[in-house]
C-alpha cells in the first residue's frame, strides 16, 4: 500500500470516528489523498462533479423521495392499511401480517426503506403496541424487517445507485427485484405466523366480502401507481427519470384533487424534507466519487481481482463469498458506504466471471437490506427506536428470527439466478 492510500484510509477513519457525516468524511479523505499524491485537485473534482450532476438517472432519486413524502403527508397510508387489514388481518399475528403487506404495497411508491419505516411502519408499530396487544419490541421489529421490502421493489433508490455504478439497466433491476421481494415478504409472514402461534398473539376480525369493494375502491388510486410506473417504463414511453416525474405529479393530484388531504403548508414541509434528504444523498455521492477515484487510482480493484482469480473461484462460490463479506461489513459499516465504496470494487470482478450484473445487483441489494436490520449498526433499528421510543435492546431481542429468514432468501437468490433474472428475461431486457 502506498502512503497515499494509508492517508486516505486514515483520514476517513478519523473523520468518521469524530462523528463527521459520511459524505464529508469521504470528501476530506479524498482531498487529503489528492494533496499528498500531488495531483491536480481542481481537475479531478471538476470531472467528479460533472460525472455526478450530469447523470440524468440520478434526477429520479429526489423525485421518488418527494413521492414518498407526499404519500406520507396526505394520509394515503391509512387507506393502504385498511386494504392490508382486509387482506391478511385475520391471519395469525394479524397486524404483523398487515405490516408486511402494507410495506410491500407502499414500497412501490417510495423505493426507500427509511421512508417505509417512518410511514406505514411507524403507524402500524403504534397500532400493534397500543393497549399492550403486542410487545413493543416485536411491533418495532416487524416494522424494521418489513421496511426492507422497499428497496427491492420498482422505484428502488439503491437499485438506481447500483445501476449507475454498474452501468446496468434500471428497468431490468426493477423487474429483477419483484420475485425476491415477494419471497422475502412470504418468509417474513411465515415467521410472524409461527411466532404468533407460539406466543398467542391476536388476530384481526375477518372483513366481510360485502365491505371489500369499498375498501378496495378507497385504496385503488394509490395501488395503481406502481402499475402505472412499470407500464410507462417497460412500454418504452418514458425513461425511469421521466416516470418518476409523472409519479410525483400523480401523487400531488391524489393529495390535492382526489383526496384533498394535503395543505399548502404541509407541501412546504414535504419539499423541505425532500431537499434535506436529497442534499445528504448528493454529499454522499460526491464524496464517494472522490473516494472511489483514489481507490481506483491505487489499483485496488485490480489487486482484488487478481487475488480472487488466483484462488480460481467459480461464480457461485464468488457470490457466496460476497454474501459473507457483505454480511460482515454490514456489522460495522452502513449500507450507503458499502454500496458506494465496496460494491464498485466487486462489480468488475463479477463481470469478468460472467456473472449477470442484474443478478449481482439484486444479491447486493438483498445483503444491504440484511445490514439495515443487523445489530448493532442497522440503521432501521435506530430509526424505529427513535420514532417509537422503544429501547434498542427490546428490538434486538425480536429481530434474529427475521434475520435468519432474510438470509435464507439471500442464499436462495444467490444460488438460483433465475429468481432474479426470469422476469427481466421475459420482458426482453436480458438476452443472455
Amino acid at each position: 500500500m502506498s502512503h497515499g492510500l494509508w492517508i486516505l484510509i486514515g483520514v476517513f477513519t478519523v473523520a468518521a470516528a469524530l462523528g463527521a457525516p459520511l459524505g464529508l468524511s469521504m470528501l476530506v479523505s479524498g482531498f487529503a489523498y489528492l494533496i499528498v499524491t500531488h495531483q491536480d485537485v481542481g481537475l479531478v473534482v471538476d470531472q467528479t462533479m460533472n460525472g455526478l450532476y450530469n447523470s440524468y438517472l440520478l434526477i429520479a432519486v429526489p423525485l421518488f423521495l418527494f413521492v414518498a413524502n407526499v404519500m406520507n403527508a396526505s394520509g394515503v397510508i391509512e387507506r393502504l392499511l385498511r386494504f392490508g387489514a382486509a387482506m391478511v388481518g385475520h391471519l395469525p399475528g394479524g397486524l404483523g401480517q398487515v405490516n408486511v403487506i402494507s410495506n410491500l404495497i407502499f414500497s412501490g411508491m417510495s423505493g426507500s426503506a427509511v421512508a417505509d419505516a417512518s410511514g406505514p411502519g411507524l403507524v402500524i408499530a403504534r397500532m400493534m403496541s397500543k393497549n399492550g396487544r403486542y410487545p413493543r419490541g416485536f411491533a418495532a421489529a416487524t416494522s424494521v424487517v418489513s421496511a426492507t421490502l422497499g428497496p427491492l421493489m420498482p422505484t428502488s433508490i439503491p437499485m438506481i445507485f447500483y445501476a449507475l455504478i454498474a452501468n446496468a439497466s434500471v428497468g431490468a433491476m426493477f423487474l429483477g427485484g419483484l420475485i425476491p421481494a415477494i419471497l422475502l415478504a412470504g418468509s417474513l409472514m411465515i415467521v410472524i405466523a409461527i411466532i404468533a402461534r407460539i406466543r398467542n398473539f391476536p388476530r384481526e376480525e375477518r372483513v366481510s366480502w360485502s365491505a371489500m369493494p369499498r375498501i378496495f375502491a378507497d385504496a385503488a388510486a394509490p395501488l395503481a401507481l406502481p402499475g402505472i410506473l412499470l407500464g410507462l417504463i417497460y412500454s418504452g414511453v418514458t425513461t425511469p427519470t421521466e416516470a418518476a416525474a409523472i409519479a410525483a405529479s400523480y401523487a400531488l393530484i391524489l393529495a390535492f384533487v382526489v383526496y384533498r388531504t394535503l395543505r399548502l403548508r404541509q407541501l412546504f414541509t414535504v419539499i423541505s424534507d425532500t431537499i434535506r434528504a436529497t442534499s445528504m444523498i448528493a454529499l454522499i455521492m460526491a464524496g464517494a466519487f472522490v473516494f472511489n477515484y483514489a481507490v481506483a487510482n491505487e489499483g485496488v480493484p485490480q489487486l482484488i481481482q487478481s487475488t480472487l482469480m488466483k484462488w480460481n473461484f467459480s461464480p457461485t462460490v464468488f457470490l457466496l463469498c460476497v454474501d459473507v463479506l457483505l454480511f460482515m461489513l454490514c456489522v460495522v459499516l452502513d449500507e450507503v458506504t458499502i454500496l458506494l465504496v465496496i460494491v464498485p470494487l466487486l462489480v468488475p470482478i463479477a463481470q469478468s466471471m460472467g456473472i449477470d450484473l442484474v443478478h449481482f445487483g439484486i444479491v447486493v441489494v438483498l445483503n444491504m437490506m440484511v445490514g439495515l436490520t443487523l445489530p448493532p449498526h442497522g440503521l432501521l433499528l435506530f430509526v424505529m427506536s427513535g420514532l417509537t421510543g422503544t429501547p434498542l435492546a427490546e428490538i434486538f431481542r425480536e429481530v434474529p428470527p427475521f434475520i435468519v429468514a432474510t438470509l435464507g432468501v439471500v442464499v436462495l437468490v444467490t444460488l438460483f439466478p433465475e429468481i432474479a433474472l426470469w422476469l427481466p428475461r421475459m420482458a426482453g431486457l436480458i438476452h443472455n
